[in-house]
C-alpha cells in the first residue's frame, strides 16, 4: 500500500506525467512537492566525485585510506575510489546500528544523530569480505566514505559541493542535501507513513537522516531529477571518458552469483526489451527511482510512498518500469 504516486516521463519517444493520492491525506500532489530520494543520492556523489578526477583532484586508481588515513581499520586491503563507487570494495558489513526491524523501533530512533566518522566506526577492523574489485555487493558504506573524500579533497560540505557543482548550475532550485540537525522537508512536500501497528498511519516525514549521509539523504522533485538526468546523460557535467564509468559495470559477478549490475553511481537493467541505467532509492515513507536510456529517448522518475518496508514495493517499482517501458 502506497498513500501517493507520481510518474514523470520524458525524452524524444514523448513526455507525460501523473500522479495518484494525496501529498498529505487531503490535497494532491503538485510536481513542485518534494521528497526524498533515498539512494539516488548516490548518482550526485558520483558525479562530484568524477567531476574532481577530472580536474585531477582525486585519483580514481588511489586507494582511498591514502586521502582518508586513519579512518578505515588498519587490517582492511585497499581500496580504490573507483572500487567505492562501483561497490566492488568489499568493505565489511558495519556493526552496532540500532535495531530499526519493525516500525516501532523504526520511530524510537527517527531523531538519531549521526555523524560520518560514527558510522565508519561501526567497520569491524578484518580484512575485505572478498579481494576489492574481484566481486561486487551494494553497500551504502561506500558512500558515506565517497562523500568523505570530497569533503577532504575540496575543504567543503559534500552538500556545498554538490550545490556548486551540480544544483545552482541547472537550476535545481527544488533540490537539497539537508544539514545534520535539519529533520523536516523544507516547504511543499509529499508527507511518508509508516503502519504502525495499534496506531495505524504514522507521519514520518520529519526524520533525522543524518545515518544516510552521502548515500540517501537528500530531498528533490521529479522535475529536478528530470533536468539532472537530462543533463548528466548529456555529457554537460562530466567529460565522455569519465561520463563513460556510468555506463560501464565491471566484468564480476555479484557475491550472490549474479552478474555484475552496478557502476560508478549507478545501475542498470532491462525490462520489456528497453535497458536503462539510473539509481533506486529509499527511505523510511519513501520511494523513488530516476533511470533514462543512454540516448535520452526514454526519462523516468517516479516517487511512491509505500507504508510499509517489504515485498509490494519492489512490486510497485516492477509495474512502474513496465508502464513506463510498455
Amino acid at each position: 500500500m502506497a498513500t501517493s504516486a507520481q510518474l514523470r516521463v520524458s525524452g524524444s519517444a514523448g513526455s507525460w506525467y501523473g500522479t495518484s493520492g494525496t501529498a498529505d491525506q487531503q490535497r494532491p500532489v503538485r510536481p513542485t512537492d518534494r521528497f526524498r530520494i533515498g539512494s539516488v543520492t548516490k548518482v550526485f556523489v558520483a558525479t562530484v566525485v568524477l567531476q574532481l578526477a577530472a580536474e585531477r583532484k582525486v585519483d580514481l586508481d588511489r586507494p582511498v585510506q591514502q586521502y582518508l588515513p586513519g579512518l578505515l581499520p588498519p587490517q582492511l586491503e585497499p581500496v580504490t575510489v573507483s572500487q567505492l563507487l562501483n561497490h566492488t570494495s568489499g568493505i565489511p558489513f558495519e556493526v552496532g546500528f540500532p535495531d530499526v526491524s519493525t516500525p516501532e523501533k523504526v520511530l524510537e530512533h527517527r531523531y538519531d544523530q549521526w555523524t560520518p566518522s560514527q558510522r565508519v566506526a561501526l567497520i569491524p577492523n578484518t580484512k575485505a569480505k572478498f579481494t576489492p574489485g574481484s566481486q561486487q555487493e551494494y553497500r551504502g558504506i561506500n558512500y558515506v566514505l565517497a562523500a568523505m573524500l570530497i569533503e577532504k579533497v575540496t575543504g567543503h560540505t559534500y552538500g556545498h559541493e554538490v550545490a556548486t557543482r551540480i544544483l545552482c548550475p541547472l537550476g535545481l532550485s527544488h533540490t537539497y542535501v539537508p544539514g545534520a540537525n535539519e529533520t523536516r522537508i523544507r516547504g511543499a512536500h509529499v508527507h511518508g507513513y509508516l503502519n504502525v501497528p495499534g496506531r495505524g498511519l504514522v507521519d514520518v516525514s520529519d526524520f533525522n537522516t543524518s545515518r544516510s549521509y552521502g548515500e540517501g539523504d537528500m530531498i528533490s522533485t521529479t522535475g529536478d531529477l528530470t533536468r539532472f538526468a537530462a543533463a548528466l546523460f548529456d555529457g554537460r557535467l562530466l567529460p565522455p571518458h569519465l561520463l563513460d564509468k556510468m555506463f560501464t559495470v565491471p566484468r564480476v559477478s555479484m557475491v550472490d552469483g549474479k552478474s555484475a549490475s552496478y557502476s560508478a553511481g549507478m545501475q542498470t537493467f532491462t525490462i520489456n526489451g528497453v535497458t536503462v541505467w539510473g539509481k533506486t532509492g529509499e527511505q523510511y515513507g519513501y520511494n523513488a527511482g530516476l533511470f533514462s536510456t543512454r540516448d535520452q529517448q526514454r526519462r523516468i522518475v517516479y516517487s511512491f510512498t509505500p507504508v510499509a518496508r517489504d515485498a509490494t514495493q519492489q512490486q510497485m517499482t516492477l509495474r512502474i518500469a513496465h508502464a513506463a517501458t510498455s
